[in-house]
C-alpha cells in the first residue's frame, strides 16, 4: 500500500482502533479469565464439602436432634459453619443454683464421636464439680464416654450437675466438704456466688 494511502481509507476499513476501545480478541480474553475464576471458585467450594469430616457430618446430626430444656439455649458465636464450636447457657430453675446463668463452650474435634468434646465452664461459679479454672468433673466427658453418647446427652449431663452436685467427685474440695457437712452452708455459699461475692477468699462476679 502506498504511503499515506491508510489515512485515506474510509472509516470503517482502517485497522486502528481508537484509544480506549476494548478489542474483541482482548473482550473474549478478558472474559475467558473471569469464566475459568468462577469455575475455580465453584470448584473450591465443592471440594469444601466433600472434605468435611466425620465429626462435623455427627454433629450436624446431633444438633439437629436436640431437644433442649426451656432453660437451656445454644449459640454459635463463629457463624453456623463452624459447627464444632459452640456455647451452650444453662439457667437453672431449681436446686441450689436456681436463677443463676451458666456459661459453656464446646469444642468438638473432627474425631467425634470416637472423642468426647472438650468442654469448659466460661462463668466462674461456686460448684463441687466445676473448678475455678472452669473444668468440669463428668463422668460421661472422661471415661464414661462412649460413640453412642451426643451433645444433647452432654447438656443433659451438665444439667443434672446443677439439680444435683455430687460432692463424692469434686473438683473444688472445699465447696465438695460444705455441700457434704453443712448443706444449709453450701446453699448460702452458692447464693452468695452468684450475687457476685466472696466466698472463701474468692471473688465470684454476679451470674444471676
Amino acid at each position: 500500500m502506498p504511503a499515506g494511502a491508510a489515512a485515506a481509507l474510509p472509516p470503517h476499513a482502517r485497522t486502528d482502533a481508537p484509544a480506549g476501545r476494548v478489542r474483541p480478541a482482548a473482550a473474549m480474553i478478558k472474559l475467558f479469565s473471569v469464566k475459568e475464576k468462577q469455575k475455580k471458585e465453584a470448584a473450591a467450594a465443592k471440594e469444601g464439602v466433600k472434605k468435611q469430616s466425620a465429626g462435623e457430618l455427627r454433629v450436624q446430626k446431633d444438633i439437629g436432634e436436640l431437644n433442649l430444656a426451656s432453660t437451656t439455649s445454644i449459640a454459635f458465636p463463629k457463624g453456623p459453619d463452624h459447627l464444632l464450636d459452640f456455647e451452650v447457657t444453662i439457667k437453672p430453675n431449681e436446686g441450689y443454683y436456681r436463677g443463676g446463668t451458666f456459661l459453656f463452650s464446646f469444642s468438638v474435634a473432627p474425631t467425634y464421636p470416637h472423642e468426647a468434646p472438650k468442654v469448659k465452664c466460661l462463668t466462674q461459679c461456686y460448684h463441687p464439680n466445676i473448678d475455678l479454672e472452669g473444668n468440669v468433673c463428668l463422668n460421661i466427658l472422661r471415661e464414661d464416654w462412649k460413640p453412642v453418647l451426643s451433645i444433647n446427652t452432654l447438656i443433659y449431663g451438665l444439667q443434672h450437675l446443677f439439680i444435683d452436685p455430687n460432692h463424692e467427685d469434686p473438683l473444688n474440695q472445699d465447696a465438695a466438704k460444705v455441700l457434704r457437712e453443712d448443706p444449709r452452708q453450701f446453699a448460702s455459699n452458692v447464693r452468695r456466688a452468684m450475687q457476685g461475692g466472696y466466698v472463701g477468699g474468692t471473688h465470684f462476679a454476679r451470674h444471676m
